[in-house]
C-alpha cells in the first residue's frame, strides 16, 4: 500500500507542478485577496474538480468523453470561451494601492473561473486520463484506493500552499505593482492555454 501511496503522490506532483492556467489563477487569487480566507472558494473548487477528474479517470468513465467527437468539440469550445473571458477579466483588473479588495474576484467568479480552468481544459483532462487513469490500472482493492486518495490529497495540499504563497507576495506588495504584473502574467498564461485549446479544436474539426 505504501508503494501505491508514494506512486500516486509523485504522479500527482508531476502533473500539478508545471505552470498552467489553474496554478496561475490560484496564485493570483491568493495574492489578490485582502485575507487568506478570501481565496478559499478557488482552492476548494479547484481541489474538488481535480478530485472529480481523478475519480472519473480511475473508474474509466472519463475515457468516454474522448470517444464522442461532438462532446469533445463542445468541451473545447466552452473551455476556449471561458479562458478568453477569464484572461480579459484578469488583464483589465487594476490593483488599487493599499486596497486589494478592488483587485480580487468575488467568490462566485472565483468558483466559475476555477471550474473552467479545471474541467474545461482538454490538456488537464488528457493528462489525468493518460497518466493517473492508466497508472491506476496496476492496482486493485485497497491499493487502488490508497493510490487514488494520495493523488487527491496532493491537489488539496498544493492548492492551499500555492494560494498561501500568493498571499505572502501580495502582503509584501504594498503599492500594488507586483500584483499588477502578476495579473498580466496570469492573463497571458491563460490566453496561452486558450490558444492551445483553439489549435486542438482546429485539429479535432
Amino acid at each position: 500500500m505504501l508503494t501505491a501511496i508514494i506512486h500516486g503522490m509523485l504522479l500527482a506532483l508531476g502533473l500539478i507542478l508545471p505552470l498552467g492556467a489553474q496554478n496561475v489563477f490560484i496564485f493570483n487569487q491568493g495574492a489578490s485577496q485582502p485575507q487568506f480566507k478570501g481565496a478559499i472558494p478557488v482552492i476548494v473548487t479547484a481541489a474538488c474538480c481535480d478530485m472529480l477528474l481523478i475519480l472519473l479517470a480511475v473508474l474509466g468513465v472519463s475515457v468516454v468523453v474522448f470517444t464522442i467527437p461532438a462532446l469533445q468539440t463542445t468541451i473545447f469550445i466552452i473551455g476556449l470561451a471561458f479562458l478568453l473571458y477569464m484572461g480579459w477579466s484578469i488583464w483589465k483588473s487594476k490593483p488599487a494601492k493599499l486596497d486589494r479588495r478592488k483587485a480580487s474576484l468575488p467568490a462566485k467568479k472565483q468558483i466559475m473561473f476555477a471550474m473552467s480552468v479545471s474541467l474545461l481544459n482538454p490538456h488537464a483532462i488528457l493528462d489525468t486520463i493518460g497518466v493517473i487513469g492508466t497508472s491506476s490500472l496496476g492496482y486493485t482493492g485497497m491499493n487502488k484506493l490508497a493510490f487514488t486518495v494520495s493523488t487527491m490529497a496532493v491537489s488539496w495540499l498544493w492548492f492551499f500552499a500555492l494560494a498561501y504563497a500568493g498571499k505572502k507576495v501580495g502582503d509584501a506588495d504594498h503599492g500594488g505593482r507586483v500584483l499588477g504584473i502578476i495579473n498580466k502574467l496570469s492573463a497571458l498564461v491563460i490566453w496561452g492555454v486558450a490558444v492551445y485549446i483553439a489549435l486542438k479544436l482546429f485539429h479535432v474539426a
